[in-house]
């Protein structure tokens, strides 16, 4: 009985402090020392990203930060960053290929809507002539 008010309190307060966190979810057992450096990392990182763009509106994925995996690597499917154990530097790359991918994704489909739209707007000159005679 005892263990399973263990983790219910733990469980509880993972989720309390996943949705404190606006978009960074932290997952692993750590001390929570550096959950707030976590955070600003990842805001520094997204406004970077943002200022690299020239973006005037936020941009702020959701990313999920594993510590404890078993290698240090960003997953782009899942938008996680698995880390063996912290690593600010490590984080802040993460984070980085993260929100630039995210960024790129949306401008990709920006520009190829903006093609779609001129090359429907494209008429012949000739097919103009002929309709107005």
């Amino acid at each position: 009985m005892g263990q399973i008010s263990i983790l219910l309190a733990f469980m509880l307060a993972t989720a309390a402090s996943c949705l404190a966190q606006n978009e960074l979810i932290i997952r692993g057992a750590a001390p929570p020392n550096w959950q707030a450096e976590a955070q600003r990392i990842y805001e520094s990182a997204c406004a970077a990203v943002e200022s690299e763009f020239r973006n005037t509106r936020p941009v702020r994925p959701r990313i999920t930060l594993v510590l404890g995996a078993h290698e240090n690597i960003a997953q782009r499917d899942s938008n996680q960053i698995r880390l063996a154990d912290w690593d600010p530097d490590l984080f802040a790359q993460g984070v980085v290929v993260l929100v630039f991918d995210a960024e790129l994704d949306e401008r990709r489909m920006a520009v190829s809507k903006r093609a779609l739209v001129g090359a429907a707007s494209v008429v012949d000159a000739k097919t103009l002539a002929k309709d107005h005679r």
